[in-house]
């Protein structure tokens, strides 16, 4: 792979080239892709989604908008100093125009929109949406789909859910929010379809970036950026390299700031904070200072940003340090878990999955979300699949009346029917789905 293809300012369906020296310096095209983002209704619905812990009383817990804004702060520091050190190694690319900034808008705009594709209820609505079909009462679509179509539903994923949003053609729209393919690359952490399953150890085979909805798209993307292909079998490619810095971006917020707001609300005594926290800033803490704050908030924050300012250093490191490699493809783990602090970033998930992730507010939101997903997924689907087959009951007309016009697909293909009201549901934030729950079952009139 090579930088001058990897920053393509391409968007879907230009004819020409968009050459970087001339672009409009007051509003770069890269920026332009932030502002899209940050306008879009689907971002717009992340300050109604969990992050990890449900909405509280107390207004300092982090929903998937203020999570996904301070990913892009720290995207943003981390592609400026790669770029700065990337445009002194490849010269050519001052010569074409690029500039440091430009990395940064990069990682900023991917990371930004890192989590748009996630459904309500958190990481448990992924769940709920793929057991329903592999163990609920979607499972009877299995012999109706595809292999690769029915393991996008039952592995249900929130990045291809992403990537839809982002690509998706809609009558009157093509090429969903049309950002340049170098931010689309970037955003492909998972560069492959849902199957096979973990074919390897490699970082990119963890999970799958997008639905066979979407394969063109994808496959648009990557050919144009020059991302280097890993199978010949099967659709999967290496990464887009920047796509390891909003992964990291991601890594860094959530683990520290996770944290936080776990000591912030009490699930974790203030005393584990300086016990653990201490191992990442140990070189760069003002003792005195710590000790000078008297509230147990700043305290708490100052520990959090020197944390981040510590692990960003060590990403950038990495990153630079295996530059060639990551070009290559041969990078095959996230640059975090090669850092120097490794140990005591495992310690501190480890501490926040049993006092945080796996609290009583969390596992009850999350039980709750269940049964919601299911239940909003049984009662559309059902109704669009009736009116398709020309049996739709009086029930199933109301339903389809609740249905926004652009889910009202009349598409003869059931993946298509399916994955309409997937993106429907999973587009709801917590307090839209649990309030539509209530009506459709007779609790809320």
């Amino acid at each position: 792979m090579n930088w001058e293809q990897l920053l393509s300012l391409k968007r879907f369906g230009d004819t020409e080239k968009r050459p970087r020296i001339s672009q409009d310096e007051t509003r770069l095209g890269f920026d332009v892709d932030f502002d899209r983002i940050i306008f879009s209704s689907e971002f717009r619905s992340l300050q109604d989604k969990t992050q990890v812990i449900p909405l509280s009383e107390t207004d300092f817990v982090h929903t998937r908008l203020t999570h996904s804004l301070e990913v892009s702060v720290v995207g943003r520091t981390l592609g400026r100093r790669v770029g700065k050190v990337l445009l002194e190694r490849h010269p050519n690319l001052v010569d074409l125009g690029y500039t440091f900034n430009d990395f940064g808008a990069i990682v900023a705009a991917a990371s930004v929109m890192h989590d748009i594709g996630n459904p309500p209820f958190g990481h448990s609505g992924e769940k709920a949406i793929g057991e329903y079909f592999s163990s609920g009462n979607g499972v009877k679509y299995k012999d109706q789909l595809t292999p690769k179509e029915y393991q996008d539903l039952i592995d249900f994923e929130g990045n291809a859910n992403g990537f839809k949003i982002l690509t998706e053609n809609k009558e009157g729209i093509s090429g969903g929010l049309r950002l340049s393919y170098a931010t689309l690359g970037a955003f492909l952490k998972y560069p492959k379809e849902s199957l096979p399953k973990k074919p390897t150890n490699h970082i990119v085979d963890k999970k799958y970036g997008f639905f066979q909805s979407e394969k063109e798209a994808f496959l648009d993307v990557v050919t144009d950026l020059g991302m280097t292909k890993k199978s010949i079998e099967n659709v999967s490619y290496f990464r887009h390299p920047l796509a390891y810095l909003v992964e990291a971006a991601d890594d860094i917020c959530y683990t520290i700031i996770d944290f936080e707001d776990g000591i912030n609300l009490g699930l974790i005594e203030e005393e584990f904070a300086l016990e653990y926290l201490i191992k990442l800033v140990k070189d760069t803490i003002d003792i005195k200072k710590y000790h000078s704050l008297q509230h147990k908030k700043d305290r708490v924050s100052y520990l959090r940003a020197l944390s981040i300012g510590v692990l960003i250093n060590e990403a950038v490191d990495i990153f630079l340090a295996n530059e060639e490699k990551i070009l290559a493809g041969n990078f095959e783990r996230s640059l975090l878990d090669k850092c120097k602090y490794e140990a005591q970033i495992n310690d501190i998930i480890k501490l926040s999955i049993s006092k945080i992730y796996q609290s009583k507010e969390v596992v009850e939101k999350e039980v709750a979300g269940y049964r919601i997903i299911a239940d909003l997924l049984d009662v559309f689907i059902n109704a669009l699949n009736n009116q398709h087959v020309g049996i739709a009951s009086n029930f199933d007309s109301l339903i389809l009346k609740l249905l926004p016009q652009e889910y009202q697909t009349k598409s003869t293909s059931l993946y298509e029917r399916i994955m309409s009201i997937c993106s429907y549901v999973s587009g709801m934030s917590d307090g839209f789905a649990i309030r539509l729950h209530k009506k459709l079952t007779g609790n809320s009139i």
